[in-house]
């Protein structure tokens, strides 16, 4: 996926989150039962981990990328990336 294709996919992605937010805001303003908020909240982190991996994805990759034609073969760079990583799978 190019850079712009993954922001567009990103933003796409954001606000749909966004409608579901305000979806739920809804639904609890009108007394829907906890079952249907839980579910749509479950919707909702679904989606947010969905646009955490797209970004953690094509950041990786650029990030590898640019060291691989040694841009920047930096070992603490690689680290970094890397402590993302595991920081976002936690």
């Amino acid at each position: 996926m190019s850079r712009e294709a993954a922001k567009k996919d990103i933003l796409n992605r954001l606000k749909t989150i966004k409608g579901h937010i305000t979806g739920i805001e809804k639904m609890v303003e009108d007394d829907k039962s906890c079952d249907d908020i839980l579910l749509q909240i479950a919707a909702i982190k679904a989606s947010v981990h969905k646009v955490g991996l797209v970004i953690m994805e094509e950041h990786a990759k650029e990030c590898l990328v640019n060291i691989a034609e040694g841009d920047c073969l930096d070992r603490e760079k690689v680290i970094k990336i890397i402590d993302t990583i595991v920081k976002y799978a936690k």
